[in-house]
């Protein structure tokens, strides 16, 4: 049915009067600034060394030994060594705690997966060359020690304490 004009002018009445004195949200305009900051990143100079094995034991027994042969020797190649630097240019070095000790030990890097591996060393108090060119890296090796003795030496305990070291080449 349709509606008559008075019907609609009061249909039309209340929707203005709705619209001026209904609740009205304001609008606020909102202004996005842009701002910044500095975040610096800073390197130190990072040289880290682990093992693998925390002792090692070389011991000759009867069971070790070759009849016959004055000089005895035993190795263990159970140890690790890695490390990581950040800086160029770099070795590692390994000396031992005991300035003058009764039975020879040996040391030789095995397998790195860096650097080049010296020659087999005879460990003394004095830091020799053990890896070299292990700069900017990260890697490891096997570490085999060797324990020589005489028989004419007798018998005894070294009780050594090695210490690895990187440094510049």
């Amino acid at each position: 049915m349709p509606l008559s004009p008075k019907q609609r002018a009061i249909i039309i009445l209340a929707a203005v009067l709705l619209a001026t004195t209904g609740t009205t949200v304001p609008v606020r305009s909102q202004v996005f600034g842009i701002d910044a900051h500095t975040v610096t990143v800073q390197v130190a100079q990072i040289t880290v060394v682990d093992l693998t094995v925390g002792a090692v034991g070389l011991n000759m027994t009867n069971g070790t030994i070759i009849a016959g042969q004055d000089m005895m020797t035993v190795q263990d190649q159970s140890s690790q060594l890695r490390w990581g630097t950040n800086s160029s240019g770099r070795k590692i070095t390994a000396s031992t705690s005991l300035a003058a000790p009764q039975f020879q030990l040996r040391l030789q890097a095995v397998n790195p997966t860096r650097g080049t591996a010296a020659s087999e060393i005879t460990l003394s108090s004095v830091p020799q060359d053990l890896l070299l060119n292990v700069g900017r890296t990260s890697g490891s090796c096997f570490l085999r020690y060797t324990g020589v003795a005489l028989a004419s030496q007798g018998v005894g305990t070294d009780n050594h304490v090695i210490t690895f070291t990187v440094q510049a080449q």
